[in-house]
């Protein structure tokens, strides 16, 4: 039975591609790619001359159909992003469903990834971590989002283009208090390669100054445990949050309301609003 290959490729380095990458991009029938023209510099860099087809967001439901249809005439393909392990904050998990619900299978070839790459340089805790991707843009979805990374006790790692990375600095400060330890890894396995590490107070500073370029990963601490509030505040704050979410206030709303009328912790006010939110639908917040 034919099969679809997802291929990490490299994130900036050439020399990252696998010999198990290579010997898969050049025997499988086609390769799907975000961007066709990104890709055919690593394939004549090591003198593959499979055809490429494009794949990315906006035709990636249509290439669905073609994928099966060629895996169903006994065709081998390869799928790759421009850069890393596909699918993470790139096109092609519609395919890779597609793919699946028709029947065929779906092999992995690993290899290089940038959030990995900055997570294990970042000198944080590894596990867990949760991979938020890129941030929503605006509005009360990334205000949820940024709450929810701020009451995170464990290390996050974010996605962010080079020219909004001053203000997401600035907008984990402000939830997160400047003190958070960050690390902005930018241009990971490249020439100009760069590792910033301390608050995030110091780190937005910095970039103020200096406009970053190329690709950015942001792994951020996770915030430190504080002793536990007391059983009765606890209570009370459980309390009024189930009676807010009946009025029908969003987790994030619940969450300043316990904070402006109980002087409770944001981050702890937002984990019970989730906690209890979840109860209430039956499954995990």
């Amino acid at each position: 039975m034919a099969r679809l290959y997802i291929v990490s490729t490299p994130i900036g380095n050439l020399g990252d591609l696998t010999y198990r990458a290579v010997d898969v991009l050049g025997s499988v029938s086609r390769i799907l790619a975000e961007d066709t023209r990104r890709t055919a510099i690593l394939l004549r860099h090591y003198g593959i001359s499979t055809p490429l087809v494009s794949a990315y967001e906006h035709n990636e439901a249509a290439r669905a159909e073609q994928v099966v249809g060629w895996l169903d005439r006994g065709e081998d393909l390869a799928l790759v992003s421009d850069a890393g392990t596909p699918l993470l904050s790139d096109p092609g998990s519609r395919i890779v469903r597609r793919v699946i619900e028709a029947g065929h299978d779906v092999v992995p070839i690993p290899g290089a990834s940038a959030l990995l790459a900055a997570l294990v340089v970042s000198g944080f805790e590894t596990a867990p971590f949760t991979f938020f991707g890129f941030l929503p843009r605006s509005g009360r979805a990334r205000r949820e989002r940024l709450e929810e990374i701020a009451a995170l006790t464990h290390t996050a790692v974010i996605y962010e283009a080079p020219g909004r990375l001053v203000r997401l600095l600035h907008d984990l400060q402000r939830v997160c208090g400047p003190e958070r330890r960050v690390v902005v890894a930018r241009e990971l396995t490249k020439v100009h390669e760069s590792l910033i590490r301390g608050t995030l107070a110091e780190a937005a500073a910095y970039y103020a100054d200096a406009a970053p370029r190329g690709e950015i990963v942001v792994v951020l601490a996770g915030r430190a445990e504080a002793p536990g509030p007391r059983e009765e505040d606890e209570a009370a704050a459980r309390e009024l949050a189930a009676r807010l979410l009946e009025e029908g206030l969003r987790p994030s709303a619940v969450a300043r309301e316990l904070a402006h009328r109980l002087g409770m912790a944001r981050n702890r006010a937002y984990e019970i609003a989730l906690s209890l939110a979840g109860e209430r639908r039956g499954g995990n917040p």
